[in-house]
C-alpha cells in the first residue's frame, strides 16, 4: 500500500513539474509557439528585466512570424517570412524608433553574422517536448572549440521551411529547443506551450509605419541592443 501511495504521489509530481503544455492536436499547421528565454554570456548594463523573457513563434503553412519583445516598452525584435508574398522583413523597435530591412528569398536575417560559420550534425537522439517527438542536432563554430550545442525540432508541426531565414535553414522540422547569438548576448529557447488556433493573415503582412533602412544599419542596431 505504502509502495503504491509512493507511485501516484510521483506521478502527480511528474504531472505539476512539467510546464511544457500542448494546446491541440498534432500535425497542425496553424497556431502559436511560446518559448522562454534564458540569457547566457554578457548582458552588458541593461538588468535583465528589461531584457525580452518570451518568444512567440506564429505560423500559418508556409508562413511564419518570430516575435521576440520585452515586458514593458516599446522593445522589440521580429522576423517576418511570408514565401508568397516574397516578405522575409526584420523589425527592429525601441521606443519611438521604428526601423526595417528587407531581406530577399535566400538571405539569412541581419542579427545573425556571428552565426555564419555554424556546423550542423543531426544525431540519432530523440525527445518528446511539448508532446512532440523531436529530433536532435548538435551544433559547433569553429571559434568555439569542441563547445557543443544542442539543438531539438519537430516534424509534427506542419510550416513549411519553417528555418528558411535563419541560419538553421537546413533543419527541416520547426525548432522547439535552440539558441541564437545575438551581440554579445546568448540566447536560448525553450517551447513551454503550443497552440492549435486561427492566426489572421494580416499577421505576415509588410508592417507600415516603420523606415526602410540597409543591412548593415539594421545590423549594428541589432548589436547595440544585445550590447547594451
Amino acid at each position: 500500500m505504502r509502495f503504491r501511495s509512493g507511485l501516484i504521489i510521483a506521478f502527480i509530481f511528474a504531472i505539476a513539474g512539467s510546464s511544457c503544455k500542448q494546446r491541440g492536436e498534432k500535425l497542425i499547421d496553424e497556431g502559436e509557439i511560446h518559448y522562454t528565454i534564458e540569457y547566457m554570456g554578457d548582458m552588458g548594463v541593461v538588468p535583465k528585466e528589461y531584457m525580452p523573457r518570451n518568444l512567440i513563434v506564429s505560423f500559418k503553412d508556409d508562413k511564419i512570424l518570430f516575435d521576440i519583445s520585452a515586458p514593458f516598452g516599446s522593445i522589440g525584435i521580429y522576423n517576418l517570412s511570408n514565401p508568397k508574398d516574397e516578405i522575409y522583413d526584420t523589425y527592429i523597435s525601441l521606443l519611438t524608433l521604428r526601423y526595417y530591412y528587407a531581406s530577399k528569398s535566400g538571405e539569412i536575417n541581419p542579427g545573425f553574422e556571428s552565426m555564419k560559420d555554424i556546423r550542423i550534425n543531426k544525431t540519432a537522439k530523440s525527445a518528446i517536448i511539448c508532446g512532440f517527438n523531436c529530433k536532435n542536432a548538435e551544433v559547433t563554430f569553429p571559434q568555439t572549440g569542441d563547445k557543443v550545442y544542442n539543438i531539438w525540432y519537430t516534424n509534427e508541426i506542419k510550416v513549411k521551411n519553417p528555418n528558411v531565414a535563419t541560419p538553421f535553414n537546413e533543419i527541416d522540422g520547426v525548432l522547439m529547443s535552440f539558441f541564437f547569438f545575438m551581440g554579445t548576448a546568448e540566447m536560448h529557447f525553450t517551447a513551454e506551450t503550443v497552440y492549435k488556433k486561427e492566426i489572421p493573415d494580416k499577421t505576415f503582412e509588410r508592417r507600415d509605419k516603420y523606415l526602410q533602412v540597409s543591412r548593415e544599419y539594421i545590423n549594428s542596431f541589432i548589436n547595440k541592443m544585445g550590447s547594451l
